[in-house]
């Protein structure tokens, strides 16, 4: 689902820690022991480049710190933590990403790079994440 306001997109997601999933494989972890949580609101900006999360829904995913860089904000450029990836899920379709961290008053925000993943676009008029009419609605991988 799909919430509409002026000049924003909002969408139903859910993320997962994909380490847990990966121990689950391994069979070091039981399904029922996976973190993942469902954001009724992620604000989806094609500006952004990843997934950027508030610190306390990434400490509740309990995902692991790799990498401090410089991310450029509307503030200037600030030092930014990165964590391991999770599977997002959105309209039915996934990706793997890594995670920047935001701002407990920060949305969860869907970047770019996700929505390439994932082959969706947003469509500026409906204010809707949409599957990309490039390649006929399908999710397709490019490897070119």
């Amino acid at each position: 689902m799909e919430t509409r306001t002026v000049g924003r997109t909002l969408v139903k997601a859910r993320i997962t820690n994909l380490n847990d999933l990966l121990n689950v494989k391994a069979g070091t972890l039981k399904p029922e022991q996976v973190r993942s949580i469902e954001v009724e609101d992620a604000l989806v900006d094609a500006g952004a480049k990843l997934i950027s999360m508030p610190k306390r829904l990434i400490a509740q995913l309990g995902l692991q710190h790799f990498d401090t860089r410089p991310a450029t904000t509307a503030v200037g450029n600030v030092p930014s933590n990165l964590y391991h990836s999770v599977r997002l899920e959105v309209h039915g379709r996934e990706c793997v990403s890594d995670v920047a961290e935001v701002a407990d008053t920060c949305p969860v925000l869907i970047g770019y790079i996700p929505l390439e993943l994932m082959c969706y676009i947003v469509d500026p008029v409906s204010q809707r994440v949409i599957p990309s009419p490039e390649h006929g609605g399908q999710e397709v991988i490019e490897l070119y």
